[in-house]
């Protein structure tokens, strides 16, 4: 797995496809190499069709390009699973965003941007979350 540093949370992903003032700096995060998961995908997915009420079509179209666009894209394993428990007891993250910042070290990401978790925490002393909503 290439390395890339910097991992994009689902909101990132759900916001470069809005209206919403943040949409022009998640889609800047977006021009440069970055990392997603399986995970981002699926949460991105459900996030389109049911608060957004984007039509099935667009959320494809949106999910390919995110695919192509995306240098990596973690898969969600057993190991991922035990990797998120540990964090989830250490960090106390709720578990859905300790997979995210599992598949972010996995990945071996430097900075994990998302506005869910607190700005500035390092992570294992690898990994920074930024906030670049901020």
């Amino acid at each position: 797995m290439p390395t890339v540093a910097s991992f994009l949370d689902t909101n990132i992903l759900v916001y470069a496809f809005t209206k919403d003032a943040r949409a022009v700096t998640a889609q800047q995060l977006m021009g440069s190499p970055f990392v997603l998961s399986t995970q981002g995908l699926n949460e991105f997915a459900n996030v389109a069709r049911k608060k957004l009420k984007h039509p099935l079509e667009q959320i494809e179209e949106a999910i390919e390009a995110l695919s192509k666009l995306a240098s990596t894209i973690v898969p969600m394993d057993q190991q991922m699973t035990i990797a998120a428990l540990k964090l989830v007891r250490r960090y106390n993250f709720a578990f859905y965003d300790a997979l995210m910042v599992a598949a972010a070290l996995k990945a071996s990401c430097t900075r994990y941007y998302s506005e869910d978790l607190q700005d500035g925490l390092m992570v294992e002393d690898k990994l920074t979350v930024i906030n670049p909503f901020r």
